[in-house]
């Protein structure tokens, strides 16, 4: 009997965890499928931002990979290095054991990490926002800033802690800023000391408004409503300087605080760099079949992947969850159809629009271009993640129901300890100045793609999305 063919997903993000998954269905056990990733579930990062506010349990976000992907086996590893020529790549698993493996097809679905730009502070003292860890993380540090505050003499130390800056004002940013703005509020309610005390949220971003990829109108009611409830929307500004005591914004403004969230944007994994295969601004190039120029073996979608975009000629598709996933799918067929057991087909997709949760019963979506705010809005947000996690919908819907009727929990479990951050990268970025907004929109109001944990080339730091 001859030895099934192996095929190998680098990578268990939206991208690399929908190829592993349909091309289990289509094979029915005729190849040997590999998925490597860091972690043992998807995360499903869209709602990653009402775990870090307390509203969903992390487990709801994260889709274990063994109970979601019958037939694929998950190898529990970081790909360190890949040899194209000679099919075999390099891993290394949680204990530092190295792995060398083969390949007959190779699907680069590794995703993005954190863009750390080269404005001094922030690589030491900002809040990443991309794992489940760091959702917990900053969930446990707001909680403490109010507590902290509250038991200080100090009038400056109290207004330093109980402000807090977002930089990114991209959906993730907007997300974050909105959800975390409730939890901090609901927080000081509890605190008898801290009824009278003002807390500042402020939202900075370069672009000249906020959410720039949506409908300008929908931009514009999702700034109200932030306005409205108190948090300052600062467009055209960034920060120029982080430190222990504060940020300097770029407009000069020096702003005493303890807290500086990092939601500016994603880069593509450096593992794709170090293929030696050719590249756009850090993205593989690949054809319109997902297939990488004379490799017809490798195949990569996702954030890794500089993908033509055939709705836009001349363009590649955006660095979103929306796109990863249906080009996961592609490439799952294309590879099947390498094996005589699919038709190969071009990737071609249209946005479906976005949505964007602005916390309590506010949000914006335009779905199918129709632009909607307030509760419809709310919603088509709810309903359109229901529909695209691919897991435990009862128990998320169930958290949400929950969450209406009962008081939110603000207790923090212990895991801050003295001034750690765990904002991580590779590397920096080479940008001279952080760019606007956090990147592409994604599935549908999801931050970029981002992978599990980075996909499976280098997590970053701790997800999604």
């Amino acid at each position: 009997m001859a030895e099934r063919q192996r095929v190998v997903v680098v990578g268990g993000g939206f991208a690399g965890f929908t190829a592993a998954r349909t091309l289990s269905r289509i094979a029915r056990g005729a190849v040997e499928i590999v998925l490597i990733n860091p972690t043992d579930y998807f995360l499903y990062l869209p709602l990653l931002p009402e775990v870090a506010a307390g509203i969903l349990d992390p487990r709801k976000v994260a889709i274990p990979l063994s109970g979601s992907c019958p037939g694929v086996r998950h190898l529990l590893a970081t790909v360190d290095s890949v040899d194209v020529r000679s099919r075999r790549l390099r891993c290394t698993d949680p204990e530092g054991r190295p792995r060398d493996l083969g390949y007959d097809r190779l699907i680069l679905a590794v995703g993005s990490v954190n863009k750390l730009l080269p404005v001094p502070g922030v690589a030491e003292h900002a809040h990443g926002f991309r794992s489940i860890a760091e959702a917990l993380y900053l969930r446990d540090h707001l909680i403490r800033q109010i507590e902290l505050a509250d038991a200080t003499g100090d009038p400056k130390e109290r207004q330093a802690r109980c402000t807090f800056v977002v930089v990114g004002a991209g959906y993730t940013g907007t997300e974050v800023a909105a959800q975390g703005q409730l939890l901090t509020l609901d927080a000081r309610k509890r605190r008898p000391g801290l009824r009278e005390q003002p807390v500042r949220w402020i939202l900075a971003d370069l672009a000249p408004r906020i959410l720039p990829e949506l409908d300008e109108r929908l931009s514009q009611a999702a700034h109200h409503t932030l306005a409205e409830r108190g948090v300052e929307v600062r467009t055209g500004t960034s920060v120029a300087e982080a430190t222990s005591e504060g940020v300097t914004l770029s407009d000069g403004e020096s702003v005493p605080t303890r807290s500086l969230i990092w939601c500016v944007g994603v880069r593509p994994d450096p593992l794709v760099q170090s293929l030696g295969l050719a590249t756009e601004k850090g993205r593989l190039l690949v054809d319109e079949y997902l297939n990488v120029p004379g490799h017809p073996e490798i195949f990569a979608c996702g954030d890794a992947a500089a993908v033509p975009d055939l709705t836009r000629p001349g363009e590649y598709t955006p660095m979103t969850a929306q796109h990863a996933s249906r080009q996961g799918k592609r490439a799952a067929h294309n590879v099947a159809a390498s094996y005589g057991r699919a038709e190969r087909l071009p990737y071609e997709h249209h946005d479906l629009g976005f949505v964007v949760d602005l916390g309590g019963a506010k949000a914006a979506a335009n779905p199918l271009g129709v632009p909607l705010s307030g509760l419809p809005a709310k919603a088509v947000t709810r309903g359109y993640h229901l529909l695209a996690v691919p897991g435990g919908r009862a128990r998320i819907a169930g958290n949400w129901l929950l969450d209406a009727l009962l008081p939110r929990q603000t207790v923090h479990l212990d895991l801050v300890h003295g001034q750690e951050v765990p904002l991580a990268s590779t590397s920096p970025g080479t940008s001279a100045s952080p760019s606007p907004g956090d990147g592409a929109p994604a599935a549908t109001g999801a931050p970029p793609e981002a992978g599990a944990s980075a996909g499976a080339g280098r997590a970053p730091g701790g997800p999604a999305a």
